[in-house]
């Protein structure tokens, strides 16, 4: 994964949230967390499994809408980020962070009532194999984000320590093919990217937001996003597939 020594660093997990998720970047961490829950749905009693859930943003907050969560990264410091927050908010209990391979998942077929993934496929070397894992393992549902390659991100890719990797629609849409899942529907926001925000006051950054989501709005805002969400199903071929290949492999 690219940026791999990069990201486990003890610093970089520490300066996180702080980084991006002050100033403007609130703005930036309300949007995923509305998008995450949105294409969710009602969490209770789910058991979701996240890829790459790094400091626990999301895994926090699924918890306390009462789902079950099973938080899967590389980096032990973010973990241990992940799980203070998870003490202070009173939902340790209902979270498993462990450390793991998103190529490799741990679990058996099926496991998972919803899998997801975000900040993640950006870094992704082997793209094709992680979301094949994340369907595996998902009864239903896989959601996960991407950055895209035609929008203003590509301004300042170089810039970032690990680079990063964009996706096309049609990118994604073979992605999707060979994991087995069907596309349910997809979002698509942020014509200015994120690193515009993070630099910038969170009062200087709404009346940008402002103008970011008329031009979303407008019949090209999809054409230019960033950021595209995508929420998935397997097919139940494609899971039917899985089983049979797993019966297979026993039997010899």
């Amino acid at each position: 994964m690219k940026g791999k020594e990069w990201y486990q660093a003890d610093d970089v997990a520490q300066e996180y949230d702080s980084k991006r998720f002050s100033k403007g970047g609130r703005l930036i961490d309300r949007r995923e967390k509305e998008a995450v829950l949105a294409a969710l749905g009602p969490v209770e009693d789910k058991n979701i499994l996240e890829i790459a859930c790094g400091t626990g943003r999301f895994t926090v907050m699924l918890a306390q809408e009462g789902a079950n969560i099973v938080g899967l990264d590389i980096s032990r410091a973010m973990m241990a980020q992940g799980r203070e927050k998870a003490r202070a908010a009173g939902v340790a209990d209902r979270i498993e962070f462990l450390r793991g391979d998103a190529a490799r998942l741990p679990f058996p077929d099926d496991h998972f009532d919803a899998v997801f993934a975000m900040r993640f496929f950006h870094l992704a070397d082997t793209p094709a194999k992680f979301l094949a894992e994340m369907a595996r393992v998902s009864k239903e549902q896989v959601f996960f984000d991407t950055f895209n390659d035609q929008s203003l991100r590509v301004a300042y890719n170089w810039l970032l320590p690990m680079g990063s990797h964009l996706y096309s629609e049609r990118d994604v849409q073979r992605l999707l093919d060979d994991a087995g899942l069907d596309l349910v529907d997809a979002a698509h926001d942020f014509v200015l990217p994120f690193g515009f925000y993070r630099k910038i006051p969170n009062g200087v950054a709404r009346p940008f937001r402002g103008i970011d989501l008329a031009i979303g709005d407008s019949t090209v805002g999809d054409d230019v996003a960033s950021v595209s969400y995508w929420n998935a199903h397997v097919t139940q071929s494609a899971a039917a597939d899985t089983r049979a290949t797993d019966r297979a492999s026993d039997a010899e």
